[in-house]
């Protein structure tokens, strides 16, 4: 199960600017204003009608237009889904006025849910259509697997810690996620008996993608995530075919270690 940052050193990410430093490799152009105003209008309708939401509904509008359409997140399926669903929902009550900000916030035992640029941007590197078979790295708070789910994925996902699994499980049970399987584990052994997988995403850093997960993506599969040392991650898309693999870079990340048998075997920043 991948463990996602810790908020102190996610705060050293932004610090150091890398927050900023990740670039699509696609050379689509955002949506259009007409596009993307009717997109929007469809978000306010609410993901699946949470009790708070309209509250929360310019201020999603807000990250969605300047924190990701403006910063080349141009997938309208992304956008659209990130417009209707309500993060607010998937932080602490107490943060809840800070759910739309740009940064990732505390969920308790050390993690926190990713902000939401990332989360556009690493769900847009999917390259997802509806209904490819995804296998999630780390459920957290449940926020990226809401967002795989809404764009039409079935998705399989994977938690270490049980009582982020089980909150989890129950928050996207009341938005009617039917699509989404869960499990507590360790997230490096993928998930075999649910295999082959179209996709894999990690939300947190490998020392190198296990080849006990690309055993599990189907011929043209395709794992996104944080790989390298800890203090050096890089961004990868990596399509893995049977004559071999293809790899874009998508920029420089630093992610917590995913803990598990193939990838980190300690949290050195907990």
């Amino acid at each position: 199960m991948a463990s996602r940052r810790s908020a102190s050193w996610f705060g050293r990410e932004i610090a150091n600017g890398h927050s900023r430093s990740f670039a699509t490799t696609s050379k689509s152009r955002a949506p259009s204003d007409a596009a993307f105003t009717l997109l929007i209008a469809k978000g306010q309708d609410v993901f699946r009608e949470s009790k708070t939401s309209k509250r929360f509904d310019a201020e999603r509008a807000r990250m969605v237009e300047y924190d990701l359409r403006r910063r080349g997140i141009h997938d309208l399926k992304v956008l659209e889904a990130m417009s209707r669903i309500p993060r607010h929902d998937f932080v602490p009550p107490h943060l809840a006025h800070a759910a739309y900000e740009d940064c990732p916030l505390p969920i308790g035992s050390g993690q926190t849910i990713s902000q939401p640029y990332i989360v556009a941007l690493m769900t847009q590197a999917l390259h997802l259509k509806g209904g490819e078979r995804v296998l999630e790295l780390g459920t957290g708070s449940g926020y990226q697997t809401a967002v795989l789910a809404e764009v039409g994925a079935e998705v399989w996902t994977i938690e270490r810690l049980a009582e982020h699994a089980e909150a989890a499980k129950q928050r996207l049970q009341e938005f009617g996620n039917a699509q989404v399987h869960f499990q507590i584990g360790d997230g490096t052994l993928g998930w075999p008996s649910a295999a082959p997988f179209d996709r894999i995403l990690s939300t947190g850093g490998l020392p190198s993608v296990p080849d006990a997960l690309i055993a599990q993506l189907c011929e043209g599969g395709l794992f996104v995530g944080p790989i390298g040392p800890l203090a050096a991650q890089q961004l990868m898309r990596i399509v893995y075919h049977a004559r071999g693999a293809h790899s874009e870079n998508l920029g420089g990340c630093r992610f917590v270690p995913m803990i598990g048998e193939f990838g980190w075997r300690d949290d050195p920043y907990r």
